[in-house]
C-alpha cells in the first residue's frame, strides 16, 4: 500500500509559519511530543479494560538520537493507530487545529498562555522532516508509515513495527542540531516532564520523577515530603514557612501544593513564582492571571486541566471558571491561615513577618478575602506579655510581642478614648514620642512596614469607630506636666519669653512652636517634632505619588520641653543677656539663639529631617556653638 495525498489545509505551507509564528522558544515541541505519547499510553490502558485491545506491559516513552540521521526518535508502546486513523487525526485534526490556532495567535501577538496542546504539528518547528510509524493495539493491525516535510503534501505506506505503539522521528533542522545533545533533552525532560506518570528514558536511563505529590492525598504525606517538595523545586532558597494542600473535583478538578517563603524583599508581586501544570505535565511559571495578585510570591504547584491554556491572557483574565479558581485558591490560604492561628498561634507569629504582606494587600485587594483574614491581622506592641494573661499572642522571630486589633482595644484603660490606637510608624526616627507614650503607660502598635502607610487608611476607612493616631501626631493630658508658672514684672511667663526666643532664633513661620512641660524626667527629650496625622498622611500620599520618600512637611510642630535641664539653661542664658552697646548683641543672647537653632536641629535630626547639606550644616554650628560654650565656662 503506498497512498500520497493533499492535507486540506489553506495553508500553502504551514512549516515557516508554525517555526516563525508559534513558539518563542522552541524546545517545548519536546513537552507536546511527549505528552501525546503518554496520552497515547493512557488511551491503551482504558481501551484495554473495555476489552478492545491488548494491555500491553507497564507504559514507557523512549527518547532515541541518531547522529549520522541527524535525528530523535520518540517512541511509545500507546494504542498506536491505523491507517485510517492517521489521516483522520494528523492530517485532518492536527493540520486544521495548526491553522486554528495560527490565525488566533496572529491576533494576539504572543499573548496565548502555555501554548499546550498543539500536539503532534509542534514537531515542525525543529524538522525539516517528520516521519511517523505507528501500530494499532487493537486487533489485526497493520503498522503505517506516515511521512511529510511540512508542506501540504504526504505519503501514507505500510510499514513494519511488531508490537504496538507509536514512533515519533524528526530529521532535525540544521540550526536545530542542539537537540541531538543528550544534556539537553535530560534538561528538557526534568523541566516539562519530570512529574509525568509515565517512565520517559533516554539513552537507557529513567530521567522523570513520575510521582507528583501534590496529586497524593495530604494523608499520604509528612512533613519531610513537603519540604522535600519545595528544596527539588526551589533549591538553595531555604525551607517554606508552612504549605496549603489543594484538591478539587467539582466544579472543575485542581490539585496543588502552594508554600508560604520567607519574603526577603525580593518577592515578584507582579509575574510570580508558581508553576502551572496540566496533568503533571509543566505549562508555564507565569500564572498572574489565574491566582489573585497579592498570591503571587507564593511558590509551588498548581495542576489543573480546566485551564484553558490556548486562549489569550486577556481571554482568560475575563473566564468565569479561571476567576473561580483563583478565589478556590484565595479562600483555601484563608481557612489555613485561620486554622494556623487558631491552632498554633506561636507559629503563626513567628512567620508573621513573612505572612503580613499577603494578608494585608490580599485584604485591601480583596473583598472577600478581607472577611476571611481581619481577624488573624496581628501588630508588633509594646506592651510585654503577662504569663498569666492569655490576650497576646507569642513572639515573632524577631522577638516582638504581638498582638489583635481587639485585643489592644480591650485593654486600653477606663477614661481613655478606647477607639483610639497608638502607633508607630519607625521606631527610631519617633523613639522620642514613642518614649514619652510608653513611660506613662501607653502600650503603642508598631506599624513600620511599607504597607502599613496604606494599611491603617484602610482600616479606618473599613471601621468608621477607630482612630489610629501615630505617637508623634500630637500629645494628650497624660504626657504634659500641667503645674502653673509665674509670670515676671511684664506678666510674660518663662514659657512665653521662651517661645518668642525660639521664633526669632528659627524665623520659620512653617515651623508652629509650642513651649511644654513633659513628664519624663531626664528620659523626656529637651524638643521634639510632632507632625499632625491628616497633615502627614496628605504629605506621605504625595510623596508616593512622586515616587519618592516622605521626608519632613515644611508645617509641622516644634515642641519644647521647658522642664528639660538644657532647655532650662537656655531660659537662663536669655534673662542673662545684656547689650554691650547700642548696635552689639549681647554675647548671651547670641549663643541663647544659637543653643535654640541647636535644639530644633536636634529634634530634626531624630526623625530623619535634615538632608545632608542640613548634616554639614549641623555640624559646622555644633563645632563653633562647644567652642563658645567652652570658651564660656572657661
Amino acid at each position: 500500500m503506498l497512498e500520497q495525498g493533499q492535507i486540506q489545509i489553506h495553508t500553502e505551507n504551514i512549516f515557516p509559519i508554525i517555526k516563525k509564528a508559534v513558539y518563542s522558544g522552541h524546545e517545548v515541541f519536546l513537552r507536546e511530543l511527549v505528552s501525546n505519547a503518554a496520552d497515547a499510553i493512557n488511551k491503551r490502558r482504558m481501551a484495554s479494560m473495555a476489552g478492545d485491545c491488548s494491555e500491553g506491559p507497564d507504559g514507557l516513552i523512549k527518547l532515541t538520537i541518531s547522529r549520522e540521521k541527524k535525528a530523535i526518535t520518540f517512541s511509545d508502546n500507546g494504542i498506536g493507530m491505523t491507517a485510517d486513523e492517521v489521516k483522520r487525526y494528523i492530517n485532518q485534526v492536527a493540520f486544521s487545529s495548526a491553522e486554528d490556532f495560527l490565525e488566533k495567535y496572529k491576533q494576539e501577538q504572543d499573548a496565548i498562555i502555555g501554548h499546550f496542546g498543539l500536539g503532534f504539528y509542534s514537531s515542525f518547528m525543529v524538522a525539516r522532516e517528520v516521519e511517523l510509524v505507528t501500530k494499532s493495539a487493537r486487533p489485526d493491525s497493520q503498522a503505517v508509515r506516515w511521512t511529510c516535510d511540512g508542506s501540504p503534501s504526504f505519503t501514507l505506506s505500510e510499514a513494519e513495527r511488531s508490537e504496538p505503539g507509536t514512533d515519533v522521528i524528526l530529521h532535525l533542522l540544521e540550526d536545530e542540531l542542539e537537540y541531538l545533545e543528550p544534556a539537553r533533552l535530560r534538561t528538557l525532560i526534568q523541566q516539562y516532564c519530570d512529574f509525568m506518570p509515565v517512565a520517559v528514558e533516554l539513552e537507557g536511563e529513567s530521567i522523570n520523577k513520575q510521582k507528583a505529590p501534590w496529586r497524593q492525598s495530604p494523608r499520604e504525606l509528612n512533613d519531610e515530603d513537603y519540604i522535600d517538595l519545595y528544596r527539588y523545586l526551589y533549591p538553595f532558597q531555604g525551607d517554606p514557612l508552612l504549605w496549603v494542600h489543594l484538591n478539587t473535583d467539582y466544579p472543575y478538578s485542581l490539585q496543588g501544593i502552594l508554600y508560604f517563603p520567607k519574603i526577603s524583599g525580593r518577592a515578584d508581586w507582579e509575574k510570580g513564582e508558581i508553576k502551572l501544570y496540566c496533568n503533571q505535565v509543566f505549562v508555564s511559571d507565569s500564572i498572574k492571571e489565574i491566582v489573585p495578585r497579592y498570591l503571587l510570591p507564593l511558590r509551588g504547584v498548581i495542576d489543573s486541566p480546566d485551564i484553558p491554556l490556548n486562549v489569550s491572557r486577556s481571554a482568560l483574565q475575563t473566564d468565569r471558571r479561571v476567576r473561580s479558581i483563583g478565589n478556590f485558591v484565595a479562600k483555601k490560604i484563608a481557612d489555613r491561615l485561620k486554622a494556623l492561628m487558631k491552632d498554633d498561634p506561636s507559629r503563626y507569629a513567628q512567620a508573621w513577618d513573612s505572612l503580613a504582606p499577603f494578608i494585608k494587600i490580599g485584604a485591601m485587594e480583596d473583598e472577600k478575602f478581607a472577611e476571611q483574614v481581619e481577624s488573624i491581622v496581628i501588630f508588633g506592641t509594646s506592651r510585654h506579655q503577662n504569663p498569666e494573661v492569655s490576650d497576646t499572642v507569642m513572639q515573632s522571630e524577631s522577638g516582638r510581642e504581638l498582638t489583635t486589633l481587639e485585643a489592644y482595644c480591650s485593654r486600653q484603660k477606663e477614661g481613655m478614648e478606647s477607639k483610639r490606637i497608638l502607633y508607630c510608624g519607625d521606631e527610631i526616627a519617633q523613639s522620642a514620642a514613642l518614649n514619652l507614650w510608653t513611660e506613662q503607660g501607653a502600650e503603642v502598635l508598631y506599624a513600620d512596614s511599607i504597607i502599613d502607610s496604606q494599611f491603617i487608611p484602610w482600616l479606618e476607612a473599613r471601621h468608621q469607630e477607630l482612630k489610629f493616631q501615630r505617637v508623634d501626631s500630637e500629645l494628650d493630658d497624660s504626657l504634659r506636666d500641667e503645674s502653673k508658672e509665674l509670670a515676671d514684672q511684664d506678666g510674660e511667663t518663662q514659657s512665653e519669653s521662651l517661645r518668642a526666643l525660639m521664633k526669632e532664633a528659627l524665623s520659620n513661620d512653617k515651623v508652629t512652636i509650642q513651649v511644654q512641660g513633659l513628664r519624663g524626667g531626664l528620659d523626656a527629650p529637651a524638643a521634639l517634632i510632632l507632625l499632625p496625622e491628616q497633615m502627614r498622611r496628605l504629605n506621605d500620599i504625595g510623596a508616593l505619588m512622586d515616587q519618592r520618600l516622605p521626608g519632613l512637611p515644611e508645617h509641622h510642630v516644634l515642641v519644647v520641653n521647658r522642664n528639660h535641664p538644657l532647655v532650662k539653661g537656655l531660659q537662663n542664658l536669655e534673662a542673662g543677656a545684656v547689650l554691650t552697646s547700642s548696635t552689639a548683641e549681647s554675647p548671651s543672647k547670641v549663643l541663647a539663639r544659637d543653643l535654640a537653632t541647636y535644639l530644633y536641629d536636634m529634634a530634626k535630626l531624630s526623625v530623619g529631617g535634615l538632608d545632608p547639606q542640613d548634616l554639614h550644616g549641623l555640624q559646622r554650628r555644633s563645632t563653633k556653638l562647644l567652642a563658645a560654650l567652652m570658651e564660656r565656662g572657661g
